[in-house]
């Protein structure tokens, strides 16, 4: 392993393309020495968002290519057909140990397809899941799967709760995380098919703290630390919490704003209500990384600002010197 954390940044991906993609990632060396850049993108798009801010010109350097995989294009052809695209270079360059990490808000689809055809699964995982850290009453918990395999089958989820114990211990330290799979009730007979035949699974294996079934209600309190799906169930669980999250961050900042007795009152707690509310945007804890490949792929929103991108690539650099891949083969018994 390199002494800095090299990241693959998709500058083309994303609804807000080439802007914020750059500045996230000038704002991330900024703020982290660890860390070094690969722009993939067109050259004179990132070239010229690069001349508006000042940074370590010797920590970034730009890989031109001269296509992009569209949102709406159809992943496998996509992958298959443009390979001069920016996710394909980007990904091709972790594969062949040129880069430790790549990020990019493109095209879900694509990132799925080419993490598994290009990037590759670790030998003895049978499907990566996307998994996300949200935010609840007592810090964050990650959702794993949020968006990757729609159709799992019980081994499926059984190996994202390993997988999702070993990251929430490496990368956040908690110690021996609580496990917990999504259900309809905390009866342990309840559930779909998929949720009947897989909690005996977590239930028997000796490797994880399962503490049962979980409702949807009742993670934000974080109930548990890892939280077990598969990605149907796991993406409207997301897109509801950020909804839900982007209401509540309105409706409370529209009642500060409403008279001005509430506006003094706001003054006096700015400080103290900014650290609480920013606890409850997603977009502070960076991507979801794909887990189980032989490199670190990461997806960020499509609507990702700065911010976001920023995090994400901080989240690589964690990821890369906590070893992270090594651990889950040696934990997971998959050599």
């Amino acid at each position: 392993m390199s002494e800095l954390t090299r990241v693959v940044l998709d500058c083309m991906g994303g609804d807000n393309a080439p802007m914020e993609i750059v500045k996230g990632g000038v704002e991330a060396i900024n703020s982290c020495k660890e860390i070094t850049l690969i722009l993939v993108g067109d050259k004179d798009s990132i070239e010229s968002e690069l001349s508006k801010y000042s940074y370590d010109k010797e920590r970034i350097q730009i890989v031109h290519t001269t296509e992009v995989i569209e949102m709406a294009e159809p992943p496998v052809k996509a992958i298959r057909s443009k390979k001069d695209s920016s996710i394909v270079v980007g990904m091709k360059m972790v594969k062949s140990g040129d880069a430790d990490a790549f990020v990019s808000a493109g095209s879900t689809g694509a990132i799925l397809v080419g993490g598994q055809l290009l990037v590759g699964r670790l030998k003895g995982i049978e499907r990566p899941p996307l998994a996300p850290l949200i935010p609840t009453d007592k810090g964050v918990s990650l959702l794993i799967d949020c968006g990757a395999n729609v159709d799992a089958r019980p081994s499926h989820l059984l190996q994202f709760a390993k997988m999702g114990s070993i990251y929430m211990e490496s990368i956040l330290g908690v110690k021996n995380p609580k496990v917990g799979i999504v259900n309809i009730g905390a009866e342990e007979e309840k559930g779909n098919a998929l949720v009947k035949e897989t909690f005996p699974l977590l239930k028997e294996c000796n490797d994880i703290n399962f503490i049962g079934s979980v409702e949807a209600r009742d993670i934000p309190s974080g109930v548990c630390d890892v939280i077990v799906c598969e990605a149907f169930v796991g993406n409207v669980l997301l897109k509801t919490y950020e909804g839900v999250g982007s209401l509540l961050l309105h409706k409370v900042k529209g009642a500060l704003m409403s008279n001005l007795k509430t506006k003094i009152g706001a003054l006096l707690i700015k400080g103290k209500l900014k650290e609480t509310l920013g606890g409850f945007d997603v977009k502070e804890y960076g991507g979801a990384p794909l887990l189980g490949l032989n490199g670190l792929v990461v997806k960020t929103h499509g609507s990702s600002k700065s911010i976001e991108v920023k995090n994400s690539i901080l989240q690589c650099n964690t990821f890369s010197k906590q070893q992270i891949n090594e651990k889950i083969k040696a934990n997971m018994s998959l050599d």
